[in-house]
């Protein structure tokens, strides 16, 4: 039974669900079997199948861990920043960390960015 819990518990100790237009987003924080705690946001969208004739939910994830938090909140921060001001980062460097996904694409061709709407 103690296994039983010890699994639970690793599946998720704390979740955050909110709701944004058609998207929901999902912040679910989960830990490892070595107690380290890490984070999963999913987005997920309600999509409407033409072959199938029914709705469905498309869902896509990113799992972020402990040692990624600082420099994830850096970049989020900056890149809301830039889109409600304009303003670009005073410390921003041309580097594989501030480079567009596209640039970054470039090299990796199971990224696609085309479907984002």
């Amino acid at each position: 039974m103690e296994e039983s819990e010890n699994n639970e518990r690793r599946e998720g100790i704390f979740s955050r669900a909110v709701r944004a237009g058609k998207r929901t987003y999902f912040f679910d924080v989960k830990q490892t079997r070595s107690d380290e705690k890490y984070l999963t946001i999913t987005e997920s969208k309600r999509r409407f199948s033409n072959d199938q004739g029914k709705f469905f939910y498309e869902k896509h994830k990113l799992f972020l861990y402990g040692e990624d938090f600082e420099k994830f909140m850096k970049g989020l921060t900056e890149s809301i920043r830039f889109i409600e001001t304009g303003e670009i980062p005073v410390d921003f460097e041309d580097d594989d960390e501030t480079k567009s996904p596209e640039e970054i694409s470039e090299n990796n061709e199971e990224v696609s960015f085309e479907d984002l709407a």
